[in-house]
């Protein structure tokens, strides 16, 4: 063991791994990122005040209102009517990215005279576990209340009077996989197109393969609709394998229709066109790799893919607003879940629109050869 071969070698590591943007990305700056979206993320939603979506079916008697009064009198939650029948709630609520409601029941006041015990229903999102959680330990400490204070005759037969019971936003059958299987889509389409594109145009004009196209009659436009034709097919295919797989290894209670295929093409499209446009303008194969995963990787945690966003505070909520991957998870979500085609048909036209926009970026900055 020689120290000083040690030594010199270990500087040969450390030159090396200093001119190496991805390992240096990798290692400091990814780390930073995730800590400080997950933290973020769940730091908010553990302090900030939970707007819980009701409907009263008891036709606003004393008791209810007053049941009602006392949950938005926690620091929990805030009550806010909802515009719809009970019967519709789940689907209101989940088209609207609202991770809870409550229904009070027909009655509630009767049956709490008379010791009758009603349930509550709160729909909770199997996705969103902190608030699901939240709400239902604020809802429990009201109940808990209310209890002690019936009047029951003997007191001594008391049993609770009021029960909850939970069943999920979107529809009473929905699990998490149902709500998993869209951001896992829009997971691949993302990633897929992305990372190989970044690699590709970066790669093929550093060893000139670009420069020995540019000889054959093949236009850049040409050459890039190509790849997204391939991506589109990949896409089809990886998607048809996740969709069966949750549906029949895991009873996943997803629709499938024509109003999902337009996503399954204009995704890929759009970030074919955008894994290129960011090679393009690299200078070279490492930087372009680190472009690449500087757009890629804040699309992969917040758009929908793993977390609900309607769970994020409102100011990453106004971040997922302006990534594309958002409104190809949610156009999914609102077809394949919550049957919401006029929403599904505004998130595809976000997506039209900016995907025409990266392509014609991506061809202009494209170049077989470097001036």
């Amino acid at each position: 063991m020689n120290g000083r071969r040690i030594l010199a070698d270990f500087r040969v590591v450390y030159r090396s791994y200093t001119r190496n943007p991805i390992a240096l990305f990798f290692s400091l700056v990814f780390p930073v990122i995730l800590v400080g979206m997950f933290g973020v993320i769940f730091s908010a939603t553990s302090s900030t005040t939970l707007t819980v979506y009701a409907v009263n079916d008891d036709h606003g008697s004393a008791t209810s209102r007053a049941f009602l009064s006392a949950l938005n009198n926690t620091s929990v939650v805030k009550i806010s009517l909802a515009p719809v029948s009970s019967g519709d709630l789940a689907a209101w609520l989940g088209a609207h990215d609202h991770p809870v409601g409550l229904v009070i029941p027909r009655g509630f006041a009767a049956n709490y005279s008379n010791g009758t015990t009603t349930n509550l229903t709160v729909y909770i999102d199997p996705q969103d576990e902190a608030s699901s959680g939240a709400v239902l330990g604020a809802v429990q400490g009201v109940v808990d209340r209310f209890n002690l204070l019936a009047v029951c005759s003997p007191p001594a037969s008391c049993a609770p009077v009021v029960g909850i019971r939970t069943a999920n936003v979107g529809s009473p059958v929905f699990r998490y996989i149902d709500y998993l299987i869209p951001g896992l889509v829009g997971f691949s389409i993302l990633t897929s197109p992305m990372f190989s594109l970044v690699d590709i145009s970066s790669n093929y004009r550093k060893e000139g393969i670009f420069r020995e196209l540019s000889l054959t009659p093949l236009s850049r436009a040409e050459w890039l609709t190509a790849r997204v034709v391939w991506y589109v097919l990949l896409t089809f295919v990886s998607a048809g394998i996740m969709i069966g797989l949750g549906i029949y290894a895991f009873g996943a209670h997803v629709t499938l229709s024509a109003g999902l295929l337009p996503f399954l093409v204009v995704g890929p499209f759009f970030f074919v066109s955008l894994g290129m446009l960011c090679g393009s303008v690299a200078p070279t194969p490492e930087s372009a790799a680190v472009i690449g995963n500087i757009v890629t990787f804040p699309m992969m945690f917040l758009s929908g893919t793993f977390f609900p966003v309607a769970s994020f505070p409102p100011a990453l909520r106004a971040v997922a607003d302006v990534l594309p991957l958002y409104y190809v998870i949610d156009g999914m979500n609102q077809v394949m879940l919550f049957a919401n085609m006029a929403r599904a048909a505004t998130d595809l036209l976000i997506l039209v629109i900016a995907s025409v926009i990266v392509f014609l970026l991506a061809v202009r900055t494209f170049r077989w050869r470097d001036e």
